[in-house]
């Protein structure tokens, strides 16, 4: 279909829908089209800014009747850039951002749209959470159906452990409503399974009482690195569920907790994120304070203003990548600090180390989320401004993973990287899921319809 000609077709669609249509020629266009990935560049012919679920059973429509490609975008947070479509449909949820809390059930219901921060701030004034991704801005939608690790998990599980239903408009129009008791494959199915099964329009999670949490930014030379990772790894080894966070080279920022001589110049951080108030975080953490730090920022706020602090500034060019580790020996956090030197600095690059454990491991096993009970992740997360460091950057990340591959378990989480080939798309939901999974997408959506994501073929 060629839609500068399809004025007709276009002026109904308009018609049916109650959100706005943003087309090449309106102002709003590129503002529209842009994601959080600077390093994706697509021009869709339709933008459709969904208002209810009417439109996005509209918006489908419009997109299967005229065979146009159709993107869904949330937070528009994936770094593999699949909330946009080169001339097909954009079906965008960000004006489907309402959220409904129940403080006596402790229970949110959430837009498809919603970020995180839409969630945090809800649920702020009850003094209760959920656990959510590591930035404001991620969307909760995409974060959560694909699993949803983030710094609370340890304490909470996964974004999607505490799932209790799911609202979604299938490929064929259908609305459907998925839980223990409703459609209850389709419901294991969207624990990890990413978009492949519909269009979400609502969520469902059960909250938990928090009413503070403690965030600590401890940090050294980039030389006490390796020291320092041996000291953070034993610690964590025993370490309550409380304690969250990870470690991570960072290019030091300007504030006035960090040194002089850090400023701009690569920096290994320690970054504590505890479930409760400053006194408990100082107690359980003890080992970490002790570890001889050059640089120190700790403050007791909200779980919503917590989550705020750390957000990846937008506009930059993205490529990450992950390896879950089963062991993290002396070798391997040698090899982890050297590949540090290699980074893009000063950049808002970061080479995190991410400790699991706790909730996430005792999670439900059932699911499609083979990477839980890996102990370690490596999460190289590359961002920079200049297209002439690209391959720099690529490069640097695909290393990082080739080098831990021998303490590797073989899994990965797709929320944290790009397109990496149809095996990566298997060791993330693990072979025997997978092909249960096809047989769900058949169902769902047989055609493949929902294929901008990470893919699952119909079975």
């Amino acid at each position: 279909m060629n839609l500068n000609t399809a004025t007709n077709a276009l002026a109904k669609f308009k018609k049916e829908f109650s959100g706005e249509i943003i087309v090449p020629d309106d102002l709003a266009y590129n503002e529209a089209r842009t994601i959080f990935n600077a390093m994706i560049d697509r021009r869709p012919g339709v933008i459709a800014q969904c208002a209810n679920v009417d439109d996005v059973k509209n918006a489908i429509r419009f997109g299967r009747d005229h065979n146009l490609e159709i993107a869904v975008r949330g937070g528009g947070h994936s770094v593999a850039g699949k909330a946009l479509t080169e001339g097909g449909i954009v079906i965008d949820l960000r004006q489907m951002h309402e959220v409904t809390v129940d403080p006596e059930a402790r229970t949110a219901t959430v837009g498809g749209g919603a970020t995180m921060s839409h969630l945090d701030r809800a649920t702020e004034p009850y003094g209760l959470a959920t656990t959510g991704g590591r930035v404001s801005t991620t969307g909760v939608g995409g974060y959560t159906l694909g699993g949803g690790d983030g710094w609370l998990a340890r304490k909470m599980g996964l974004a999607c452990d505490n799932l209790q239903a799911v609202e979604l408009v299938t490929a064929s129009g259908d609305h459907v409503r998925a839980s223990d008791s409703e459609n209850p494959e389709l419901f294991w199915a969207l624990h990890g399974g990413g978009g492949n099964f519909g269009i979400a329009t609502s969520f469902t999670f059960r909250l938990r009482e928090l009413p503070k949490v403690t965030v600590a930014i401890l940090l050294w030379q980039p030389d006490a690195g390796p020291e320092v990772l041996r000291g953070y790894r034993d610690f964590l080894g025993t370490a309550p569920d409380e304690v969250g966070g990870g470690a991570v080279y960072i290019t030091g920022p300007e504030e006035e907790f960090v040194p002089d001589t850090l400023v701009g110049k690569l920096t290994f951080a320690v970054i504590l994120f505890y479930a409760g108030p400053e006194a408990g975080a100082r107690d359980d953490a003890a080992p970490l304070f002790a570890l001889g730090h050059e640089g120190e920022m700790v403050v007791e706020v909200s779980n919503a203003e917590a989550q705020c602090m750390l957000n990846d500034p937008p506009g930059y060019r993205n490529y990450w990548s992950a390896e879950y580790l089963d062991a993290f020996p002396d070798e391997a956090v040698d090899l982890f600090a050297r590949h540090a030197g290699d980074m893009i600095v000063p950049s808002p690059s970061q080479h995190v180390l991410i400790p699991q454990g706790g909730a996430i491991a005792r999670g439900p096993a059932e699911y499609p989320i083979p990477w839980r009970q890996a102990p370690w992740c490596v999460h190289p997360f590359g961002l920079w401004a200049d297209p002439a460091d690209d391959e720099r950057g690529r490069k640097w990340t695909r290393a990082i993973r080739s080098d831990l591959r021998p303490w590797s378990s073989g899994a990965t989480y797709l929320n944290f990287i790009g397109d990496e080939g149809e095996d990566r798309i298997v060791a993330g939901f693990g072979k025997e899921n997978y092909t249960r999974l096809a047989k769900v997408k058949a169902k769902y959506d047989p055609e493949n319809v929902f294929h901008l994501n990470h893919n699952i073929k119909p079975g």
